[in-house]
This record gives structure tokens, sequence and C-alpha cells, in this order.
């Protein structure tokens, strides 16, 4: 239920969508001819909005910091597993094409290889499935993935391929179950940096002891406060994509999901 209620609700309450809402509701009204004064109203916040967002630094402002949280560490010589969250595939061109596509999160598989060739003895897990409202949660994804990891030289036996999960929590759930985390097996977490905080305090939930190894960064520092955008697009989807984070370290951790509703660095830390 709550994956269905995050789908259907969550795009609705996007900036973006709450932006095309008032610009729409203020037109209509405006075209109608009654309550101009109120669709004046509505269509100028709409526009404030859609250049506030567009154009200002406030995406940067939202997201940098998730995306300071985690810095990363030494890299650990004794890791267990190697943690990789899906969301770097285009399922449906993936399955078109047979062959592994991905979009801009690309770096959580690229990375994620570099550090498996560094450390050959850990686990090379990968986890995600089909996040879509209709049709099968396993859609072949993570086979596809494991056949990518498998050509670049990573060993068969090394592999662990999880293909149900369409939320982190079902990402750290199903985990679980597959590999029962005991107390001294450590795990890297590699997802994207904004996305980090959510996921940390997910699976340290589930019993896993997790580094985080954030990639797919989309700003450089804290000197992108100041930085305005040059195309409204670039903005909007900034500040959807921190908003969406935001929300959903609120959602997480008032349904029990995550251990912290802003997770420290140590493990088992902030609970």
């Amino acid at each position: 239920m709550f994956f269905y209620a995050s789908k259907i609700i969550s795009p609705l309450i996007w900036p973006s969508s709450i932006i095309a809402i008032l610009l729409v509701a203020g037109t209509v009204l405006l075209l109608a001819g009654r309550g101009v004064r109120w669709g004046r109203r509505i269509l100028a916040s709409g526009v404030a909005l859609l250049l506030i967002c567009g154009l200002s630094p406030l995406g940067n402002w939202l997201l940098l910091p998730l995306e300071q949280r985690f810095a990363r560490g030494p890299l650990p010589d004794d890791l267990t597993g190697i943690i990789i969250l899906g969301g770097f595939e285009t399922g449906p061109i993936t399955r078109s094409r047979n062959m592994l596509t991905t979009n801009e999160a690309a770096e959580r598989l690229t990375e994620s290889i570099l550090v498996a060739k560094a450390r050959p003895q850990a686990k090379v897990i990968f986890t995600g499935g089909d996040a879509a409202l209709v049709g099968p949660a396993d859609n072949g994804i993570a086979s596809q993935v494991g056949q990518y990891l498998a050509a670049v030289g990573i060993a068969r036996e090394r592999l662990v391929l999880e293909g149900a999960s369409r939320t982190t929590h079902e990402n750290a759930l199903f985990l679980a179950r597959l590999l029962t985390p005991a107390p001294g097996q450590r795990y890297l977490l590699v997802t994207s940096a904004s996305h980090m905080p959510r996921s940390i305090a997910t699976f340290r939930a589930k019993g896993f002891d997790v580094q985080a190894w954030p990639v797919d960064y989309r700003t450089t520092g804290w000197g992108d406060l100041t930085t305005f955008f040059d195309a409204m697009p670039a903005g909007l989807i900034r500040v959807d994509a921190a908003f969406k984070e935001w929300a959903g370290l609120l959602a997480y951790r008032l349904s029990g999901r995550s251990s912290s509703l802003w997770p420290d660095h140590a493990p088992g830390a902030g609970r």
C-alpha cells in the first residue's frame, strides 16, 4: 500500500507539479471570466514559483545538505559485500534492445566495478526491480546487470542479484532476507549522493553495517549556493529531486522504515 500511495501521491505534490497546477488554474479562471482577481493571484504565484524554482539556486540549497552529508572514507579492507542500488538502468530500453542501458546515475555501476576490482574478496550485490505501478517488479534487469558485471571481469560466484524490490525499503528488506547480515560483516553502500542519507538509515534499520560510498553528484560543493541556473528545466529537475529525497526521509522515518531522520556517519548512530 505504501508503494502505491507514494507512486500516486508523490508526483502530484512535487514542486513542478504544483507550479503547473497553479498556472493552469489561474489561466482557466481568467479565461472563464470568473474570479478574475483570484485568477491573477494564482497565475502570478505560479509564475513566481516557476522563476524561483527554475532559475534561482533553490535546488542547490535543497540538494547540497543531502549530498554533503556523507563523504567517502577509506575503503575498508575487510568488506563483506558491495551493495549497488538500482536506478541507474533504463528498463524499457534495456529489455527492448537486449543490452544494459544506463541513465545519468550510471556511476552507481561504474564506481562499484572499480571498488569490486579493488576488493576481490567482497560479494558484489545488486538490488533493484521495476518501480512501475503495473507489471511485475522483477523485469529481468538484475540478470542484465549480472551479465554486464561478469563481462567486465567480476567472477559470477561473487554476484548476488535481487530483482524484485521496487523501493529503497524493499532493497534493504529483501537483501536482509537474502543475506542475513550479522555482526562483524561490513557492507559498502553505493548510491547517488543525494539518496545516501535515506539509504543509510534504511539499511541500518534492517541490521546492515553499511559504509557510504556516494556517487552521482549533481553539485560541485557549497559554492553552488550562489549559482543560478541558465535554463528553467535544469532548476526544476533539481528542486524536484531534492524535494523527493527530503519527503522520503520524513516519510520513511514516520513509517518506521528507517533508523533515523538524519543519520550520522558512524554505523548504528542516530537511532
